[in-house]
């Protein structure tokens, strides 16, 4: 079975290289960035300015290949891939949640911003915490590094 999407826009952001990049939003609390829907996908943004913030999934362009385990950026650990939020996965999709700073006409201002220039947007969905937000959460093996997350920048180590 075969499986495409077509990306929808381009997402922009400070960020030209992969080095140096926030790993996670809580990384990038302020950092501006846009969205710019194409032509044909502008109508669905329609009702969106209701929204604080929005769920956008991304092709992670950059990423080439996939292994089962990786070393995250949060840890020193070999960990399975499932497991992590690393870029190299069998199908390089990436989910940020990010505010809306404002919508005029196909394009989207957006704050906390950890994506590289350039990526291609597949789908946008608004973030609702009464549907998203889970209860008697556990966090695995971040919880012994979580607080490294603003901090943490990204390497090459997924590049190629």
């Amino acid at each position: 079975m075969e499986i495409t999407f077509t990306p929808i826009g381009l997402i922009h952001s400070p960020f030209f290289k992969l080095e140096e990049m926030p790993i996670q939003p809580a990384g990038a609390f302020g950092v501006q960035g846009t969205i710019d829907l194409y032509p044909d996908y502008v109508a669905g943004l329609q009702d969106l300015d209701g929204f604080s913030h929005i769920y956008v999934i991304y092709h992670l362009h950059k990423s080439n290949g996939w292994k089962p385990r990786v070393i995250p950026f949060l840890d020193k650990q070999e960990r399975g891939v499932f497991a992590t939020r690393a870029p190299h996965r069998p199908n390089p999709i990436g989910l940020s949640v990010l505010k809306i700073e404002s919508i005029n006409s196909s394009q989207i201002s957006v704050s906390n911003v950890d994506i590289l220039d350039g990526t291609p947007l597949l789908d946008i969905k608004p973030y609702v915490p009464q549907f998203d937000s889970a209860q008697d959460i556990r966090i695995g093996w971040i919880a012994d590094t979580i607080q490294q997350v603003k901090n943490v920048r990204t390497d090459r180590r997924f590049s190629g």
